[in-house]
């Protein structure tokens, strides 16, 4: 029986030009911008490191997601038990991407159960397929479809409840105005 070759790997620096931009603005939507940069660059040199052993260039951004996934993991757990500076906070949140930019919606995000949180940062920010997402996730197509249906399903909610607690207030003061 002859021995199969393994597909030959790009050079890296091609992977990281192709999704790294990606990759940055996915730590940036789960860990934060102050420390999304550190996040990054232990997601690239854990990757830079297992490169050689990777079995499908195809499945490389995948990949490359499922590490970025468990550094957010390792980050937010040193980030529990590190204190915090809070004064920059202003600059370093202009400079992450649009996408990330909006605190209430991302207030939100945190909120949802971990499964959901990670699928719809996966898909919405990283831009990832369900496939993919399952593959990150440990879990079925199927689950990483429906993690992400429910995790959007739960912002709908929470965006309608928001509205609707702003309506009254916005309607009195329509009425106010109206009898002046």
């Amino acid at each position: 029986m002859p021995a199969r070759t393994r597909p030959a790997l790009p050079p890296f620096e091609h992977v990281v030009d192709a999704h790294g931009a990606a990759l940055l603005r996915f730590c940036v939507a789960r860990v934060g911008a102050a420390r999304a940069e550190d996040c990054f660059q232990e997601t690239m040199l854990a990757a830079l490191r297992a490169y050689p052993t990777l079995r499908d260039p195809q499945a490389v951004r995948a990949w490359l997601f499922a590490i970025a996934a468990r550094k957010v993991i390792d980050a937010q757990r040193d980030g529990a038990r590190a204190p915090r500076a809070e004064a920059d906070v202003e600059r370093l949140a202009s400079a992450a991407p649009a996408a990330v930019r909006d605190p209430a919606l991302w207030a939100q995000v945190e909120r949802l159960p971990a499964k959901q949180r990670e699928a719809v940062t996966l898909r919405h920010v990283a831009e990832l397929s369900h496939r993919e997402i399952a593959a990150i996730m440990a879990t079925s197509e199927a689950a990483a479809r429906r993690n992400v249906f429910e995790g959007l399903a739960r912002l709908r909610r929470a965006a309608r409840a928001a509205a609707a607690s702003a309506a009254p207030s916005h309607e009195a003061a329509r009425r106010a105005v109206s009898r002046s």
